[in-house]
């Protein structure tokens, strides 16, 4: 798969108002297959707008797969899944040079992780060292297999699930890795009214197989663009400094800078979502805590969600 790139086609009159339609329709159109998890899908649409990553934490069976499939076919994207097992190597991932005996050359052989949404499935299952072969393409969006650079589709954005209730059988995900996932979520269980309008929904066929695109991959990237002109004041990236610092002075490991900028562009693509070209601080306190609470570690009984609530209770907005 070639590059996307497709920045001198931006139109720059696109408005927010136009990014505010577009999330809406994607949204709309994935909550055909998917049921009662609205704030969820408007977290995946806030990530993939501002050019991040995202880890879904829960049991199975939830709906994890699907949501990640939907919000690729609703934006025509291609959609590419990795079932992360404790024997897959890094080559599963990335890809791999094979020896062609006709040509006597070596071609490459692209991994699953050349896709615009690709889904890392229960990505604690593999060990260490293969989680990491994320590390490069989730930051630097390109891939390096024996000295040679490739890029990745544009737009690309890593759903990475985890599975929470099998410990023993898991392994933890490196810090340096967490701290690439923009957001962190949990879906949890459907209510009553939610399954038995689930179950309708798929007594049949089940509705992801006649799911239509509603925007375009280059929809998305028009998207990201007018979103790095949202207007972020002073005072707003003043707060998010001294929230940060809260954090790093109450806790082992406070948010880092990578987090802090995460922070700023979720709240970019949240104001937009809403139809503003400026963030105010309620769109860092409504993103805060998915983008932050996953990178705050403690040696207390005091969880990374503590200490984010404890610095929005104590840092005042000027």
């Amino acid at each position: 798969m070639t590059d996307a790139h497709a920045d001198a086609d931006f139109d720059p009159a696109l408005s927010v108002e136009a990014v505010s339609d577009l999330a809406t329709r994607i949204s709309e159109n994935v909550e055909r297959v998917i049921v009662g998890h609205h704030d969820a899908i408007e977290d995946i649409i806030v990530t993939l707008f501002a050019r991040g990553h995202l880890l879904l934490e829960d049991v199975p069976g939830v709906g994890k797969t699907m949501l990640a499939r939907a919000i690729a076919t609703s934006i025509e994207g291609s959609f590419e899944r990795i079932q992360f097992t404790p024997d897959l190597l890094p080559s599963d991932v990335t890809g791999v040079n094979v020896f062609n005996q006709q040509t006597s050359e070596f071609e490459f052989r692209e991994g699953p992780v050349f896709g615009n949404v690709v889904l890392g499935d229960e990505i604690n299952r593999a060990p260490p060292k293969t989680q990491a072969a994320l590390l490069e393409v989730m930051e630097e969006l390109q891939v390096t297999v024996d000295g040679v650079t490739r890029r990745v589709p544009d737009p690309f954005t890593v759903i990475a699930t985890q599975n929470d209730v099998e410990p023993d059988r898991t392994y933890d995900l490196p810090l340096a890795e967490l701290d690439r996932f923009m957001k962190k979520i949990h879906l949890g269980y459907p209510n009553e009214a939610e399954e038995t309008e689930l179950l309708g929904r798929v007594s049949g066929h089940h509705p992801i197989e006649s799911l239509e695109p509603v925007a375009s991959a280059g929809d998305v990237r028009d998207a990201r663009e007018r979103i790095l002109d949202v207007t972020v004041s002073e005072p707003v990236r003043h707060y998010v400094s001294r929230l940060a610092a809260d954090t790093r002075a109450r806790a082992d490991l406070g948010v880092s800078p990578r987090g802090s900028i995460a922070l700023v562009r979720a709240a970019q693509a949240r104001a937009a979502l809403d139809a503003r070209d400026y963030v105010v601080p309620d769109d860092v306190q409504r993103e805060v805590r998915s983008v932050w609470a996953h990178r705050v570690r403690t040696t207390d009984e005091r969880s990374g969600r503590d200490v984010v609530e404890r610095a929005l209770d104590t840092v005042a907005v000027e």
